[in-house]
């Protein structure tokens, strides 16, 4: 018997890794986490708004800041799945999960320009990491999305000649 939950649609949403001049990557805990949980902002993209807008919207909203420009954008949308027990606790249970539109952007601004008591804060905790640990700090059904994303924006990361003569 094939369960329910396979019919169900993927919620559209955007991702960004935000990386400050460090090469670091944004992480923030969420409110509503059970476990010691880290993840990047996200967000679910509005009917009749492109990727790009959503990103920047939701980096606004999620981080009080949009002070970022694109610098890669993933080539393929990423799923996943929700637990089973979570379906039917988020979204009202009518999604099985969400595909994603990753985003790497460069963080212009400074850190005092963060602030995760927004309007509708998400977040309770937020910090700077190495893009190399980024698996290891999100949710374990996500870690797939965060490894694909690793190996596709790892270069990003690295500090190159170019980059430190400033040409």
């Amino acid at each position: 018997m094939t369960n329910e939950v396979d019919h169900l649609p993927y919620r559209p949403c955007v991702g960004i890794m935000l990386l400050n001049a460090a090469n670091e990557v944004f992480v923030a805990q969420r409110i509503d986490a059970i476990a010691e949980a880290w993840q990047m902002p996200q967000g679910g993209i509005d009917k009749g708004e492109n990727p790009v807008d959503a990103a920047m919207r939701e980096l606004l909203e999620e981080i009080g800041t949009s002070n970022a420009e694109i610098i890669a954008e993933h080539p393929e949308w990423i799923p996943y799945d929700l637990p089973e027990q979570l379906v039917g606790r988020l979204w009202k249970g009518r999604y099985r999960g969400q595909t994603q539109k990753w985003f790497a952007m460069r963080f212009l601004g400074t850190d005092d320009e963060i602030n995760i008591d927004t309007e509708e804060p998400e977040f309770n905790a937020w910090r700077w990491v190495a893009m190399s640990a980024l698996a290891d700090l999100v949710v374990p059904f996500k870690r797939h999305v965060y490894t694909n994303l690793v190996e596709t924006f790892g270069d990003l990361a690295k500090t190159t000649e170019t980059q430190i003569s400033g040409g």
